[in-house]
Protein backbone atom coordinates (compact mmCIF):
# COMPACT_ATOMS: atom_id res chain seq x y z
CA UNK A 1 0.00 0.00 0.00
CA UNK A 2 1.07 3.82 -0.79
CA UNK A 3 0.80 6.34 1.57
CA UNK A 4 1.21 9.86 1.14
CA UNK A 5 3.07 10.66 4.09
CA UNK A 6 6.49 9.39 5.09
CA UNK A 7 6.05 9.90 8.73
CA UNK A 8 3.07 8.66 10.65
CA UNK A 9 2.13 8.88 14.27
CA UNK A 10 0.49 6.74 16.43
CA UNK A 11 -1.96 8.43 19.47
CA UNK A 12 0.46 8.57 21.91
CA UNK A 13 3.24 10.11 20.04
CA UNK A 14 1.17 12.60 18.81
CA UNK A 15 -0.14 13.64 22.37
CA UNK A 16 3.66 14.05 23.67
CA UNK A 17 3.87 16.23 21.07
CA UNK A 18 1.26 18.89 22.63
CA UNK A 19 2.90 20.88 24.63
CA UNK A 20 5.03 21.94 22.31
CA UNK A 21 2.42 22.71 20.05
CA UNK A 22 1.16 25.03 22.32
CA UNK A 23 3.75 27.04 22.70
CA UNK A 24 4.60 27.09 18.75
CA UNK A 25 1.10 28.02 17.97
CA UNK A 26 0.66 30.63 20.89
CA UNK A 27 3.99 32.03 19.60
CA UNK A 28 3.14 32.35 16.05
CA UNK A 29 0.22 34.21 17.14
CA UNK A 30 1.84 36.79 18.54
CA UNK A 31 4.52 36.72 16.09
CA UNK A 32 1.29 37.04 13.32
CA UNK A 33 -0.31 40.07 15.60
CA UNK A 34 3.23 41.69 15.63
CA UNK A 35 3.25 41.38 12.09
CA UNK A 36 0.11 42.93 11.22
CA UNK A 37 1.41 45.88 13.35
CA UNK A 38 4.20 46.59 11.57
CA UNK A 39 2.69 46.29 8.33
CA UNK A 40 -0.29 49.00 9.53
CA UNK A 41 3.29 51.07 10.54
CA UNK A 42 4.99 50.87 7.83
CA UNK A 43 1.95 51.95 5.33
CA UNK A 44 1.42 55.06 7.28
CA UNK A 45 4.73 55.89 6.83
CA UNK A 46 4.99 55.17 3.01
CA UNK A 47 1.12 56.89 2.74
CA UNK A 48 3.23 59.95 4.73
CA UNK A 49 5.78 60.02 1.32
CA UNK A 50 8.56 58.64 3.99
CA UNK A 51 10.98 56.24 3.18
CA UNK A 52 10.12 52.96 5.46
CA UNK A 53 13.57 51.96 6.15
CA UNK A 54 14.55 51.48 9.55
CA UNK A 55 13.63 50.09 12.87
CA UNK A 56 9.98 48.90 11.98
CA UNK A 57 11.02 47.10 8.84
CA UNK A 58 14.23 45.61 10.28
CA UNK A 59 11.58 44.18 12.84
CA UNK A 60 9.11 42.82 10.30
CA UNK A 61 11.91 41.22 8.77
CA UNK A 62 12.64 39.37 12.24
CA UNK A 63 9.41 38.66 12.83
CA UNK A 64 8.74 36.94 9.76
CA UNK A 65 11.95 34.78 10.27
CA UNK A 66 10.93 33.62 13.20
CA UNK A 67 7.41 32.52 12.18
CA UNK A 68 9.52 30.80 9.03
CA UNK A 69 11.54 28.91 12.03
CA UNK A 70 8.11 27.85 13.98
CA UNK A 71 6.54 26.98 10.81
CA UNK A 72 9.57 24.60 9.94
CA UNK A 73 8.91 22.52 12.79
CA UNK A 74 5.70 21.69 11.56
CA UNK A 75 7.15 20.54 8.12
CA UNK A 76 10.00 18.69 9.44
CA UNK A 77 7.84 17.23 11.42
CA UNK A 78 5.09 16.54 8.50
CA UNK A 79 2.30 17.84 11.66
CA UNK A 80 -0.27 20.05 9.52
CA UNK A 81 -1.37 23.51 10.56
CA UNK A 82 -4.35 23.85 8.95
CA UNK A 83 -5.71 26.98 10.58
CA UNK A 84 -3.69 29.63 13.08
CA UNK A 85 -6.39 31.45 14.91
CA UNK A 86 -8.48 27.86 15.96
CA UNK A 87 -4.86 26.35 16.57
CA UNK A 88 -6.09 23.31 14.23
CA UNK A 89 -2.97 20.57 13.37
CA UNK A 90 -3.49 17.42 11.33
CA UNK A 91 -1.40 14.47 12.46
CA UNK A 92 -0.54 11.57 9.33
CA UNK A 93 -1.39 8.39 10.93
CA UNK A 94 -2.49 4.93 10.06
CA UNK A 95 -5.98 4.46 12.09
CA UNK A 96 -7.44 0.51 10.49
CA UNK A 97 -4.50 0.21 7.51
CA UNK A 98 -5.94 3.39 6.45
CA UNK A 99 -3.98 7.06 6.55
CA UNK A 100 -5.62 9.42 7.62
CA UNK A 101 -5.14 12.58 10.28
CA UNK A 102 -5.16 12.35 13.92
CA UNK A 103 -6.93 15.58 14.39
CA UNK A 104 -6.54 18.56 17.54
CA UNK A 105 -7.78 22.03 18.44
CA UNK A 106 -5.75 24.21 20.35
CA UNK A 107 -8.99 24.48 22.55
CA UNK A 108 -8.89 20.63 23.36
CA UNK A 109 -7.40 19.04 26.17
CA UNK A 110 -6.38 16.10 24.39
CA UNK A 111 -6.05 14.73 20.74
CA UNK A 112 -9.36 12.98 20.25
CA UNK A 113 -10.68 13.08 16.94
CA UNK A 114 -9.85 12.03 13.21
CA UNK A 115 -10.49 12.90 9.68
CA UNK A 116 -9.89 11.08 6.41
CA UNK A 117 -7.04 12.66 3.94
CA UNK A 118 -10.06 13.73 2.01
CA UNK A 119 -12.96 15.38 4.27
CA UNK A 120 -10.92 17.46 6.60
CA UNK A 121 -12.29 19.13 9.63
CA UNK A 122 -15.97 18.68 8.61
CA UNK A 123 -15.33 14.74 8.24
CA UNK A 124 -14.11 14.46 12.32
CA UNK A 125 -15.01 11.75 14.25
CA UNK A 126 -14.28 10.49 17.68
CA UNK A 127 -10.94 8.20 17.84
CA UNK A 128 -12.23 4.79 18.65
CA UNK A 129 -11.67 3.84 22.62
CA UNK A 130 -8.30 1.98 23.38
Amino acid sequence: MRFQFKRHYTIEEARRLLPKLRQWVAELKGLRARVSQLEKQIEHILAAGHDAGGQSVTELIRSLGAMKKLLQNFQQREIQLKDLERGLVDFPAILGGREVFLCWEEDEDDIEYWHDLETGYAGREKLPEA
